[in-house]
């Protein structure tokens, strides 16, 4: 008993003199004395209580010291007084303490540590939430039209919570962290913290969520707000932001904010369609980080603790495998690679780099400690113990120590100027050391706010499903039996049946139908379930997530795609299906064609199948109208509704029956956000309703004629004719005319002359243009259709989800006429802008260009969805060069006839003659026919980015073709082989080329250089290459071989080498090796160690 009492007053007497310590330090202005070190005792082998109450000491003496008494937040900076606190490293200490409350649950009596480190936890996220609280002007701002100088501040004081920083003067815009501190709320609520306090904070979280959303298309700063890699100031897609939030999507939607105490009102919504954008964004940007990061550790966080966003474990696999290839050092991990930050080369007085300065870090890039922690903690997620045990093996040695005895993670490791040139010559040959090492008083607090995490892990004082306890991370062989509301994880073999209910608009439908053995039901036998359209959905999402004092509307008029409604929604006591938007009245001219429509059910199908991953099965609802069945469309919507009856449509298997059996396996949705009181007027909503038909009245199927023939599609005036005519004659002319497709030209110059208002016989011109597109609709008449909804600029809404699929999958699009100037989308714009420049460049040498543009956008972007592998080899997708490869293929066809008008086909035929073109070609074409087509696609063989890049670098100075300038420097310097910008680059040094075939040459010789360099290591060229000149001299030696005669042809004209195999003895590939090999000739030979020609 002595000895126990003996040994507690040793301890207390320990305690004393460390808070003695901790006040001398205070007033003598240093936070610690080197010389009275206190070393703490070693939890090893000792009881519960011991190893928590060391944990306790080092949590409270390296982290919670430094938490504001105010806010609640923790600098990012332990020293100094103008402390600031990064709401990102924040959340990571306040994981820490919550994780050290986790444990401390475990013991009865805590002495309060247990409410003492959890409050700590809450203090710190509602000091983060009061800090976003103070800008929800910004957020509303942002939810509509996502900018950097409107997003939430990602910096504030740590001790009052105010901005410090412009967005001019920092990168704020940093979608991870947003998305990081709902992740950490949710895991914080589900543990039993209570962290929201009223329905003010509710509406506040709702709108984050808006936010959130959207990170698909937000390129931001990223986890080092740097953005790109060249530290330029430009934002990027980052795959770790991406990753973020839709974990955090994942983890929110449907959770109770106010946890087991809340009611309906305090559920989070999250748009289902929004949340797989992401997943889709992610798994096409990984395992890149972004164009410019080929890989980064930023990922490590994304794909394991916290977030654990992918479900794809060879993608996992394969995106951690090159993060630890590449990036894996003695000291820690590189960020990325060429990484300034914290070098001894970096100039610090710079925010921005220079052009090219990136070079300088090449293989000194500060090596973090912090990613051999967090490998760390997904071992033992992972139940690894041998990667949990080789990276503690490699972290301890790098630990620093205070002189209380804590260890301290420095926040990286250095190599100092004087051994730069040395590390540089001889990678990994040199000491490297701590940015700082506990006794300084500076203390990098994410890193031991994770370390922490990690150690309580390792020592099973925790375990994964406490500081997991919604379950992020799910093992391989327990998929199958996740039951999460929203999960990331899916069933392992997607054999999902689609439930299908056929409902006809009227009972004069019904009864037609049913005599094709096509059972259906009306709007009137479904009550009381409600049909509605997807944009009545939308108009009740826009009561979510209001609150008028903090200035916050409600969710953007964003449409519901294809997931969100096959859900059954509970709205004010109503049950409400919706059909998909596919099935909206259209008012652009796509939507009279049913084979559209057709192909619309199925691609719709498809893409349920392949991305619901909600446990119920989808309700798709099939809305047939009276419109449908008239004409030559009978009869391939006779065929659809029968295949529905026989359980497969386009390969997804289906089940038809009845609405109210449907429902009992659906998924249900309570959209209890609308609950209206006494005082309020409850918003009105409109049902389908069901057509007043007499029931027995015939169905006519013959009022709409079949696709009409050519004759009476082409107008039977001249336009540049009556280009020059009065008006007063043009008038004369618009009023004896029957003839649609002369009355939309003349009505063009109208417009075009007069102005939209400008007053004719029947009404004014604009309204003039709008009767005769609905009478081309009527009859089918595509050519005056495209005319007529070019002159009133028609645009379709839908062109803008399709753009970002295309972007989402790695592509750029350029928009513009073939042999005109082109823009270039390379990250997803408003549809205001869009239709901006559809208009601008598509619109100068024929009208038609531009409706016939969003037609092909909308075609490429439900083809990528379904079948990415179409569209392989093709970086940048030019929509006018693939309509000149349209028409060309349409002139092959026709032989030596007339070819057939791409304006006159229907838009299921163009979308056919689309797929023809996009299959790899046939055979039996001429090699010119195949270089058109693949020059038209810009297609590149694969590998044919890297070989630009080998090219590059026995090119000092630089390759030109068609006068665009590829640099050798700062080109080498600022990028890296596998980057995507360099790919982006070499694609931005072909545009210029004006011919798809020529084009295609320019390729192949790239490629031949590149064969010719790769077997001979000692050439390089000594001038610029021209690549122009030397396909000339190959195109000279090729006449000269085929003894052309004089006049027979002209002496420029290509088409007999184009036409020309490229491989064996007369084709392409060797005039070019001869005219490569001859310029590499003319320049000097770099002398070789093991040349066999050297004699000594």
């Amino acid at each position: 008993m002595a000895a126990t009492a003996l040994a507690a007053a040793h301890m207390a007497d320990v305690s004393w003199k460390v808070l003695e310590l901790r006040a001398r330090s205070k007033r003598s202005g240093s936070i610690y004395e080197p010389l009275k070190s206190i070393n703490l005792p070693k939890p090893e082998g000792g009881s519960l209580w011991e190893k928590l109450d060391h944990y306790y000491r080092i949590v409270k003496s390296t982290l919670l010291l430094h938490q504001s008494p105010t806010t609640g937040l923790f600098p990012t900076k332990t020293y100094g007084d103008n402390q600031k606190a990064k709401v990102h490293d924040s959340l990571y200490c306040a994981a820490c303490a919550w994780a050290l409350a986790l444990a401390y649950r475990r013991i009865d009596d805590d002495k309060g540590r247990t409410h003492e480190l959890e409050h700590s936890a809450i203090k710190c996220m509602r000091g983060i939430l009061y800090c976003y609280m103070r800008q929800a002007d910004k957020v509303q701002q942002f939810k509509q039209d996502p900018k950097p100088s409107e997003c939430l501040h990602s910096v504030f004081s740590a001790h009052t919570g105010d901005e410090v920083f412009s967005h001019e003067e920092y990168s704020h815009l940093q979608i991870n962290a947003v998305s990081l501190f709902l992740l950490y709320l949710v895991e914080m609520i589900s543990s039993g913290l209570q962290v929201i306090y009223n329905t003010d904070e509710v509406s506040f979280i709702q709108n984050l969520v808006f936010c959130v959303e959207r990170a698909y298309r937000v390129p931001d700063f990223g986890v080092w707000e740097r953005g790109s890699k060249y530290n330029n100031g430009s934002p990027e897609l980052h795959s770790s932001s991406v990753g973020l939030a839709k974990a955090a999507l994942e983890a929110i939607n449907g959770f109770n904010l106010f946890g087991k105490q809340g009611c309906s009102w305090s559920v989070i919504f999250v748009d289902f369609d929004a949340h797989n954008r992401n997943r889709q964004t992610l798994c096409s940007l990984l395992p890149r980080e972004s164009r410019s990061h080929n890989t980064d550790a930023a990922l490590l966080p994304c794909l394991s603790y916290p977030a654990f966003a992918l479900d794809d474990e060879v993608l996992f696999s394969q995106t951690l495998d090159k993060i630890i290839r590449k990036l894996k050092g003695k000291y820690g991990f590189k960020r990325f690679l060429r990484d300034g930050y914290g070098t001894a080369l970096e100039d610090k007085t710079r925010r921005y780099y220079k052009p090219a300065e990136i070079k300088l870090f090449d293989g000194i890039e500060c090596e973090f400690p912090l990613f051999f922690i967090f490998m760390i903690i997904d071992g033992v997620f992972r139940g690894n113990p041998a990667q949990v045990k080789e990276y503690q093996d490699l972290l301890d040695p790098l630990l620093q120590h205070t002189c209380e005895g804590c260890p301290v993670v420095p926040k990286y490791y250095y190599v100092p100027a004087d051994f730069v040139e040395l590390e540089k010559k001889n990678p990994g040959s040199q000491k490297r050391f701590p940015s700082n090492s506990g006794c300084d008083g500076k203390f990098f607090l994410w890193g031991q706010a994770v370390y922490i995490i990690a150690k309580l892990l390792a020592d099973k004082l925790i375990s994964p499903k406490d500081i997991d306890p919604i379950g992020r991370y799910v093992a391989p062989e327990d998929q199958r039996n996740v039951s999460m509301r929203f999960s990331n994880q899916g069933p392992l073999e997607n054999d999902l049946v689609v439930h299908v209910a056929l409902i006809a608009e009227s009972q004069r439908l019904q009864v037609f139908l049913n005599t094709y053995g096509i059972q259906t039901q009306t709007p009137q036998q479904v009550e009381p379930i409600q049909i509605w359209a997807q944009k009545e959905l939308v108009k009740a999402y826009f009561h979510l997530g209001v609150n008028d004092k903090l200035g916050l509307s409600g969710r953007p008029d964003r449409p519901i795609g294809c997931l969100g409604t096959s859900k059954i929604y509970r709205i004010l006591g109503k049950t409400v299906v919706c059909y998909s938007i596919i099935f909206d009245l259209s008012d652009f001219y796509m939507s009279q064609d049913v084979m559209m429509l057709i192909d619309d059910i199925k691609n719709a199908l498809q893409f349920i199948k392949q991305y619901w991953k909600m446990h119920g099965r989808p309700l798709f609802v099939v809305l047939i109208r009276e419109d449908n069945i008239r004409g030559s469309r009978f009869n391939p919507i006779l065929d659809m509704l029968a295949a529905f009856r026989k359980g497969i449509v386009g390969g997804v298997k289906v089940h038809v029956d009845r609405v109210q059996t449907l429902i009992s396996g659906a998924v249900v949705e309570q959209l209890d956000f609308l609950r209206i009181t006494e005082t309020e007027e409850a918003p009105v909503f409109k049902r389908l309703e069901e057509l007043d038909l007499p029931k027995h009245s015939k169905v006519k199927r013959q009022s709409s004629t079949p696709n009409a023939s050519e004759l009476e599609q082409q107008p039977d005036v001249n336009i540049n004719d009556w280009k020059s005519k009065s008006t007063y004659e043009i008038l004369q002319k618009l009023n004896d005319c029957n003839c649609l497709a002369s009355q939309a030209l003349l009505s063009s110059i109208l417009l075009k002359r007069e102005g939209p208002n400008f007053i004719t016989k029947d009404g004014t011109v604009a309204e003039h243009i709008e009767r005769i597109y609905r009478r081309a609709g009527s009859k089918k008449l595509w050519l005056v259709l495209r005319y007529s909804a070019a002159f009133a600029q028609k645009f379709s809404s839908s062109i803008t989800p399709h753009i970002t699929t295309l972007l989402v999958h790695g592509k750029q699009v350029t928009l513009g006429a073939f042999g005109q100037e082109e823009e270039v989308i390379s990250n997803p714009l408003s549809p205001g802008v869009i239709k901006k420049i559809i208009y601008e460049k598509c619109h100068l040498q024929d009208e038609r260009e531009a409706v016939v543009q969003q037609e092909l956008v909308i075609h490429i972007g439900w083809i990528i969805s379904n079948s990415p592998e179409l569209f392989s080899g093709m970086l940048k997708i030019r929509i006018g060069w693939i309509i000149h490869a349209m028409k060309y293929e349409l002139k092959i066809r026709a032989g030596g006839m007339p070819a057939k008008d791409l304006y006159q086909m229907s838009p299921s035929e163009v979308k056919q003659l689309l797929l023809d073109i996009l299959q790899p070609q046939q055979q039996g074409r001429g090699w010119l026919n195949r270089r058109q087509i693949d020059g038209s696609l810009n297609r590149a063989p694969a590998g044919f980015y890297d070989r630009v890049w080998q090219i590059l670098e026995r090119t000092p100075n630089g390759l030109i073709v068609a006068g665009k300038f590829l640099p050798q420097q700062p080109t080498l310097s600022d990028m890296t082989m596998y980057e995507m910008n360099f790919s982006l680059l070499v694609e931005d040094m072909l545009q210029n080329i004006d011919q798809p075939e020529y084009r295609q040459i320019i390729v192949e010789l790239l490629m031949v250089i590149s064969v010719i360099l790769e077997r001979n290591p000692e050439l390089e060229f000594q001038d610029k290459v021209d690549l122009d000149k030397v396909v000339q001299e190959a195109f000279h030696d090729f006449q000269k071989d085929h003894s052309l005669p004089k006049g027979s042809e002209k002496q420029d004209d290509m088409t007999a080498f184009y036409n020309t195999h490229p491989i064996g003895k007369k084709g392409t590939c060797s005039y070019l090796s001869k005219a490569v090999i001859t310029l590499l000739l003319e320049g000097e030979m770099k002398p070789s160690n093991d040349d066999p020609c050297t004699v000594s």
